[in-house]
């Protein structure tokens, strides 16, 4: 052989070594695949990636590393853009900032935070706003030492003399309830562990009552009874909740009168009231449940108002009762049902009864006066907004406090007085940007006509310097389960991609309650699809009219919108330009078919219970997981956290090894694992901030084509 075919020979290994070398930089993690047989009415499964549901296994573990690794060598392109949209978002928020005070038996509450600080600082004044601080709580003291901390709730005693409050440190949504000695700022001996941590107390200033999970399910089923200074091994079960598709909670009623244990199910529903001077009494069915009725109760003088669907009065409707007589028979209408409107909640004061409805999609507050002299509508401008009832704690107050913003308003609190009908703005969210001004941002409703020609709304934003046209990049974002609604809000954050030349939408897609009761109903169980087929012509709807085109349109969503995302996905894998899958519910078959895992029976109301053939096959039909096929996926971006209790962490992480092996295209798939964290991802309000700039991150690389 010749020198210069030796040199040759020489040079093309090298060649070779060098691109294997670089293929391998950059090449996907490839999860070994161990096959498990899932058999369920004579329908067989195979489950390559069974095997990464345990999370204490070092090799799932380890593989969930591999994948951050190569997720953040895919992104690496952008890690100058993630800083500078962090710095962005953390520097348009006022770090020192508080909340508008609230009365509240003869003390003022302030939360504040300070410049620097992660968590808030909770404090009180007496009587007066001049009067001396006080600090309850620094959150930021209570986090240091750990990676996660998620201030449960804080509940002060009658007395104002003890203070209990409650912490996760996981991420699993298991709260340790502690309780504070507010005189001398001491701790009591006592914690109480593993409850949701929510604490309510009796009047008795010494009796606190609190629910816990199973703990394997983590379904909240026992409510316990607490005596303060005593060993809480030795507490008091008041009630166990055993249908497994029902959870439970204790809450006070605004009078303070009455403590309620409230049963519910995604269509039932179940009271019991005690007096809450007579902590150790027995707790009454205020009406036996039904399948099918839900109800909820509060308290205001001489009778109890419940708001609720009896009769089939699918959109609710206002009654009350006696202290006395509680069973339905004995309910007499206050409001009655309307066919178009749905009757959301209700805010009772001492002259006036506040009505929270939704008609057309949009909230509105209905003001009457008990004495039917007045009754009109709080005035709202536009229809791309949220408003809420905020802090009413006084029923003497002529004053309703809520809660409003719009896609380009910052989120206000507000104080409307009902009898002058006058408004005095409380507190504005200040954006710390010179830039921003909220004339620059427009915004409108749309509607799209859907598969069935149910006409879908359509809520957007975008900068008015940004052109609309095939080139155009928009995000769009979906949820549409459970029956909740995604109002349109204020977000600081989504400036970075407004700013950008981005467009923000929302689709407000059947599943939620956005036109009402039927509006859910259409978007469940047999019907699920509808949900998919929404978001897919609301889609088509945009491109069609030339707001962006599918080289540039891009889709998210999260939790049950995850599944949104993985459904859309096998229906229409091309229609978008990239997808961000957060903490997505994709493997529905195999979790919903098992009872030990997290939420499973509580939501056989919303899915369908599969262990009935007629919901196994409609589910099997459209799940994410289930139905991938030889496709050209789009990119993808799915996140999760390694103690998620919601949606457990080997979901996406099945749905992405699978989506790899069949995905024909070159598009990337990348999967990011906080290891630290659960459903709501990083805790404290900066920290959280570095995953969203991550996926930002990701859906301007795309557009920018730099993968």
């Amino acid at each position: 052989m010749s020198r210069y075919n030796v040199q040759s020979l020489l040079f093309i290994c090298f060649s070779l070594i060098i691109n294997v070398a670089c293929k391998m930089e950059i090449s996907s993690p490839v999860a070994d695949k161990i096959p498990q047989e899932l058999t369920k009415h004579s329908d067989i499964r195979i489950d390559n990636y069974y095997w990464l549901n345990d999370r204490k296994n070092q090799n799932v573990i380890d593989y969930l590393n591999l994948e951050n690794t190569h997720t953040s060598k895919k992104l690496k392109p952008t890690k100058k853009l993630q800083k500078e949209l962090f710095n962005e978002m953390k520097g348009r928020i006022k770090e020192d900032d508080k909340s508008v005070p609230y009365f509240y038996n003869d003390y003022w509450y302030v939360k504040k935070f300070v410049k620097g600080k992660d968590y808030p600082i909770y404090t009180r004044k007496y009587k007066s706003l001049e009067n001396d601080e006080e600090i309850l709580i620094d959150v930021n003291t209570l986090a240091e030492g750990h990676s996660f901390y998620n201030l449960g709730g804080i509940s002060i005693s009658p007395d104002n003399k003890k203070l209990a409050y409650s912490a996760d440190t996981i991420s699993r949504r298991l709260y340790t309830v502690y309780f504070l000695n507010i005189q001398n700022g001491k701790l009591y001996n006592e914690k109480i562990e593993n409850t949701t941590g929510s604490v309510t107390w009796a009047n008795d200033n010494e009796t606190v009552f609190y629910s816990k999970k199973d703990l394997t399910t983590l379904r909240v089923n026992k409510i316990f009874k607490h005596k303060l200074e005593s060993d809480p091994k030795k507490d008091a079960l008041v009630y166990e909740e055993k249908d497994e598709s029902f959870s439970v909670g204790i809450s006070k009623s605004k009078s303070e009168e009455f403590l309620f244990i409230n049963s519910r199910s995604t269509l039932s529903s179940e009271v019991r009231f005690l007096n809450a001077n007579k902590p150790n009494g027995e707790f009454k069915i205020f009406n036996k449940r039904v399948i099918g009725h839900e109800y909820s109760v509060s308290h205001f003088e001489n009778n109890f108002y419940v708001i609720t669907n009896k009769d089939n009065a699918k959109n609710f409707k206002l009654m009350k009762s006696s202290l006395n007589k509680t069973n339905e028979e004995n309910w007499e209408n206050v409001i009655d049902h309307r066919k178009n409107v749905l009757l959301e909640g209700i805010e009772i004061f001492n002259d006036y009864l506040v009505v929270v409805e939704r008609d057309s999609g949009l909230v509105k507050m209905n003001i009457k006066r008990w004495d039917n002299s007045d009754d009109y509508y709080l005035p709202i401008n536009g229809e791309t907004y949220s408003i809420s009832p905020g802090t009413n704690i006084d029923f003497k107050s002529k004053k309703l406090r809520y809660n409003f913003s719009s896609l380009n308003t910052p989120s206000s609190i507000i104080d409307f007085d009902m009898e002058l009908k006058s408004i005095e703005v409380k507190k504005k969210q200040e954006v710390i940007d010179s830039k921003f001004d909220e004339s620059n941002y427009v915004t409108e409703r749309l509607w799209a006509k859907s598969h069935d020609d149910t006409k879908v709304a359509i809520s957007i934003i975008r900068h008015k310097d940004t052109d609309l046209n095939q080139n155009t990049p928009l995000l769009l974002y979906g949820y549409g389960s459970y029956g909740i609604t995604l109002d349109p809000y204020f977000s600081s954050v989504r400036l970075s991609l407004l700013d950008r030349g981005f467009v923000y939408a929302i689709a407000h897609i059947r599943g939620s309650e956005y036109m009402g009761r039927d509006w859910y109903e259409d978007g469940k169980l047999l019907k699920k699809k509808n949900t998919f087929l929404d978001f897919i012509y609301v889609a088509k709807h945009l491109i069609k009219n030339n707001y962006t085109s599918s080289e540039h349109i891009y889709a998210m969503g999260g939790s049950a919108g995850g599944l949104l995302m993985g459904a859309v996905l096998n229906l229409e894998p091309e229609l978008f330009n990239g997808v961000i899958a957060a903490v997505p519910f994709v493997d529905v078959m195999t979790t919903m078919l098992d009872e030990s895992i997290p939420l499973t029976t509580l939501e056989y109301d919303e899915w369908g219970n599969p262990n009935e053939k007629e919901y196994y096959d409609y589910m099997l039909s459209y799940s994410p997981y289930d139905n991938i096929q030889n496709k050209n996926y789009t990119n993808l971006l799915v996140t999760t956290g390694l103690h998620d209790s919601q949606v457990q962490y080997w979901e996406p992480a099945k749905w992405v090894a699978k989506l790899r092996d069949y995905n024909e295209s070159e598009n990337i798939i990348l999967l990011h694992t906080n290891m630290e964290t659960g459903h709501s991802g990083a805790s404290g309000r900066f920290e959280a901030l570095k995953e969203v700039a991550m996926e930002y991150a990701f859906l301007i690389g795309l557009e920018k084509n730099i993968f």
